[in-house]
Parts: structure tokens; sequence; C-alpha cells
């Protein structure tokens, strides 16, 4: 395919993420609040409707990286669109609670087939041990989803209100989400024949490949479980601190620029180094923003740039680091299975930093998020051992044997 047709590729499968992520993840940041004011449904369940969203997510991505692997990620991504237009029909219509959490269990679907994961597993199946450049400029996509839908959202709940906003939003993906997907997004290369085809996305890991699955099912999880924290505690985190609402809300929007600006300069280095370095400097950047706010150390502006620069990267990381560990040939299969943990993890975690913030204060959930991230560190260092054999080499660049 040639560079304008990638070119082309990336920038619907961009626009297709700005719109799955601004909502589905990013929704309740805006329309929790108008929900239950206007409906009477306590704000824990609105709010829980994500978490349920999620976990159906994680149920479903394995099967979604299997039917991407045989299928391709066109029809996966329609069907995404499709389950995310029919959510936001249900929530827009919902006349109880239970109505509006049933409509959650179809965007969980549409999130399972249609956030990062699945657009990660598109591009490797359509660029093979070459999508780590698209990998990396779809995110610098995504890293828009906030900055174009929270205005977007709020302008729809005030013009329109928030029933309206999310019969919008079904809209929106019905005509342009899916018209992309069927129109921009190709059709991925047939696989190889042979008796075994419908087999190989089965094939048993070898022992290296099995450690490896595991440390990076494990950096997942930590950095999902740390990512969900920071976006739902941080403005209270920092509250508690004797930080103002409105500086503090300063602070957070940091966050935002510093992920883009991390991933334009993965960007311009053009994959010189191996993946694992991206994922580790991304861990080691994340534990040291945090360590700086767990310590108490006035420098809250340096410690969010830190933070926001290595979850900009780590979600590039989580994308890059399977394909270069794994292999084209099995990679949307792996990565729907490692989206699992992930998934239940940044679900489950709100929860978990309530009770920290209950039970041991602000010192106690600081501390916990800094553990995290340092555990991380640990867990992406470690799976430096179980490189291929022969190291990832830079396009146009011979490979060579890896030293032991």
């Amino acid at each position: 395919m040639s560079g304008r047709g990638r070119l082309t590729v990336i920038s619907a499968m961009g626009v297709v993420e700005i719109l799955a992520w601004g909502s589905s993840f990013y929704l309740p940041a805006v329309l929790a609040g108008p929900i239950a004011a206007d409906t009477g449904w306590p704000l824990a369940w609105v709010v829980g409707g994500l978490s349920i969203g999620l976990l159906v997510a994680a149920i479903a991505s394995p099967r979604v990286g299997i039917a991407i692997h045989r299928h391709g990620g066109r029809p996966v991504l329609a069907t995404a669109a499709l389950l995310l237009a029919s959510g936001h029909v249900v929530l827009g219509l919902a006349p109880t609670l239970p109505v509006f959490l049933a409509g959650w269990l179809l965007l969980g679907l549409g999130m399972g087939c249609g956030l990062y994961d699945p657009a990660f597993a598109t591009l490797g199946r359509l660029y093979g041990a070459a999508a780590r450049p698209a990998i990396t400029t779809l995110t610098l996509w995504g890293g828009f989803a906030s900055t174009v839908c929270w205005p977007l959202s709020a302008f729809l709940v005030e013009q329109v209100g928030w029933r309206s906003a999310c019969l919008a939003y079904a809209g929106m993906h019905l005509l342009v989400t899916l018209p992309l997907v069927l129109g921009l997004i190709p059709k991925a290369p047939a696989l190889p024949a042979g008796p075994d085809v419908g087999r190989r996305d089965e094939a048993p890991l070898t022992s290296r490949e099995r450690r490896g699955f595991l440390l990076m099912a494990g950096v997942l999880v930590l950095g999902g479980t740390v990512m969900a924290l920071v976006s739902v505690h941080l403005i209270a985190l920092l509250q508690a601190r004797g930080v103002a609402l409105a500086a503090a809300v300063s602070y957070g929007a940091l966050i935002g620029p510093a992920q883009v600006c991390a991933r334009v300069v993965e960007m311009a280095n053009k994959g010189r180094h191996h993946p694992l370095w991206t994922l580790t400097v991304a861990m080691v950047l994340v534990a040291l923003g945090l360590a700086i706010l767990a310590a108490g150390i006035p420098a809250v502006a340096v410690a969010l740039v830190l933070y926001g620069a290595g979850n900009g990267i780590y979600s590039i990381a989580r994308g890059t680091v399977p394909l270069a560990l794994f292999g084209a040939e099995r990679y949307p299969v792996l990565v729907g299975r490692l989206a699992r943990p992930g998934l239940i993890a940044q679900a489950l975690a709100p929860s978990l930093g309530a009770v920290a913030l209950t039970h041991g204060g602000p010192d106690a959930a600081y501390a916990l998020l800094a553990a995290l991230a340092l555990a991380n560190v640990g867990l992406a260092s470690a799976l430096w051992g179980t490189r291929p054999e022969t190291a990832v080499a830079p396009e146009g660049v011979q490979a060579e044997p890896r030293e032991e």
C-alpha cells in the first residue's frame, strides 16, 4: 500500500478513535452530573455505567482479537460503530436506571470492538511487522479525544440536554464513523493457505513468549489501574493537599498536552529504538511524576507533565511491544487476550481509589499510586529478558543477533 494510502487509513482510524473514546470512556466526565441532576439516579450508579462497560469490553476482547485475526479489522470496527450508536440511543431514551445501564452493556461491546486494542490489531493485521509507525501515529490522533469531545459534550448538554447529546453521538457514529470504516479502511490480506490456518491463532506460546505475555499483562494491569485512579481521583487528591479547585483543574489540564508532545517526540524518532525502550521510559516518567506528588514536593506542574508524558508514550508501547515480542502473525489474537486484564483493572480501579481515600486518606492514595507505578518499572525492566533471539531493527537496518 502506498504511503499516501497508509496515511489515509491512519487518518480515518484517527477520527474513528477520537469519537469512540470521546463518546464512551470520556463521556461520564461531562454527562454524569447532568444525568444525575435530571433523573435523580444516584451519581455513583451513573458513573458506574462506565465500569460495567469496561467489564463487558474485557469479556469480549479475546474473541475480538480472534475475529480481527481471521477476518481483518474493518468488519469489527464497523460493528463497533453500530454498537456504540445503539448504546447511545438506549442511553438517550432510557426511562429508568436499569435501562440506562443496559445501554452501557452495548457501549461496552462497542468499546471492546473499537478502542485502541482492536485498532492496533487492525493495523497489525494490515501492515504486519511494519505496523509500528502506524500505531504511533494513531495514538497521536487518539490523544485529542478528550480535547475534542469534552467541549463538544458540554456544548451539546447546554444546547439540547444530555439525552439529545447521546442521540447526537449515535448519529455521529452512523454518519461519520461507519462510513469512514467502510470507505477508507481496506480489507485485510488473506491468511496464508494451509491445513492449519484455522488453528494458527490458537498455537501455544513458547516458554519465553509465555513469560513475556504474563509480564506484559502485569504491565497493562498496573498501568490501567494507575491511569484510571489518576483520571478519576486526581482533582480530589490535589485538593486534599491544599490546592484550590481552579488550580487543580489547571494542573490536570497539563496532562493532555504532555501526552501529545511525548507522542510527537516518539513519532519523530521513527522507530530507531526497540519498543521496550519506549515502555521503560514511559514507566519511569510515570513513576517519577507520581513519586513527586506522593512526597509532597511543591512541583505539581512538573509532576503532572512527567506523568502525562509517560502516559502518552505508554499508549504507544502497549501496541508496539507485543508486536516486537510475539511477531505479526498472532498479534491480533494476543492483543485481544492482553486487553482483558487491563480493562478489568480500569473498571475496578476507581472503587479501589475510593476505598484508599476513605480509609487511609490522601497520603495512602498517593502512596498506592507511587507503589503501583514503581512496581511497573520493575515489570517493564523484566520484559527485556523475554525479547526474541534476534533484535528488532528499524526499517532499512539489518537486525543483529541479541547479545546474551
